[in-house]
């Protein structure tokens, strides 16, 4: 017996040694002397032949990595209306592959509803429909990028009523931090602070340049897009008694009655969000009083 083989483990080699002793004590007592028979290990395994094929792992399917879980969300999600998406929307996560393959991800945190022809503050107003805002008007979950200042952009996906769509105003980034900080130094002074991570998405057109979203994204299907998609966060959790705040858009103020409609929907406390609304967050705690 090689008492060194490498391909006889530690353990067998006790067992055998403790059952090898036993039965010789045994012949002993029964009959006066002699050595008891030594049980048999099996043969080593021979190596294997140098020219041989390597053998390949199987890998149990139950201790195998499971398939991840798709969590793209498809045209049901985003056919409802438009309050309804806008606050569905909180939680979800934007996610950008750019042409290298890399992918960017933010959580949305904000939103904005623009309700179509009645909404005196939509691009839509009155039913208006022009090259500009065709996206508005097409099926839900449609991409309306369009331009402000003549340099920045904004990103909206169209819902449920003609010419409605919400407004994608603020994410917490969770992925790609550093090409985020690249893309919005394109715009900032050389001199100017790095961006810390909750300053790189909070605001409309801040995540379109930290996310990569071009113009041409205008009229893409965010259920179906390749460049960009949603999708929902395995690790959400329902939202506490006051956690979602209803409170007036940003920017709409010349629009009457309109610039103060409970339309604008977000996280309470989360450090993305781009404007906090202290009363509206006072009436949040307030039982029925949220829209």
């Amino acid at each position: 017996m090689d008492w060194h083989h490498p391909q006889i483990p530690r353990a067998v080699l006790a067992w055998w040694a403790t059952l090898a002793c036993e039965m010789s004590a045994r012949k002993r007592k029964h009959s006066g002397g002699g050595a008891a028979p030594v049980p048999m290990l099996p043969a080593p395994l021979a190596p294997a032949p140098a020219d041989s094929a390597p053998l390949q792992t199987v890998l149990s399917p139950y201790f195998s990595d499971a398939p991840k879980l798709d969590l793209r969300l498809g045209e049901d999600f985003f056919n409802q209306p438009c309050v309804a998406l806008a606050k569905a929307f909180l939680g979800k996560v934007l996610v950008r592959r750019r042409a290298d393959g890399t992918e960017l991800r933010g959580r949305v945190v904000e939103t904005e509803a623009y309700l179509g022809g009645e909404d005196k503050a939509s691009h839509s107003a009155g039913g208006r429909r022009t090259e500009r805002n065709t996206a508005m008007f097409m099926k839900p979950g449609t991409i309306y990028v369009y331009q402000i200042y003549g340099i920045y952009l904004c990103m909206n996906v169209s819902s449920q009523g003609e010419g409605a769509a919400v407004l994608l105003r603020s994410l917490e980034p969770l992925e790609g931090q550093e090409a985020m900080r690249e893309l919005r130094s394109v715009r900032r002074r050389a001199a100017a602070r790095p961006l810390r991570d909750k300053e790189l998405c909070n605001g409309p057109s801040k995540l379109c340049q930290a996310l990569d979203v071009p113009r041409s994204f205008d009229r893409h299907d965010l259920a179906t897009d390749t460049h960009v998609w949603l999708e929902r966060d395995p690790q959400e959790r329902p939202a506490w008694p006051g956690q979602l705040v209803v409170a007036a858009r940003i920017g709409v103020e010349s629009y009457g009655e309109w610039a103060r409609k409970p339309l604008r929907f977000y996280l309470r406390g989360h450090p993305c969000v781009s404007v906090v609304d202290r009363e509206a967050e006072r009436q949040a705690d307030q039982p029925g009083l949220e829209a």
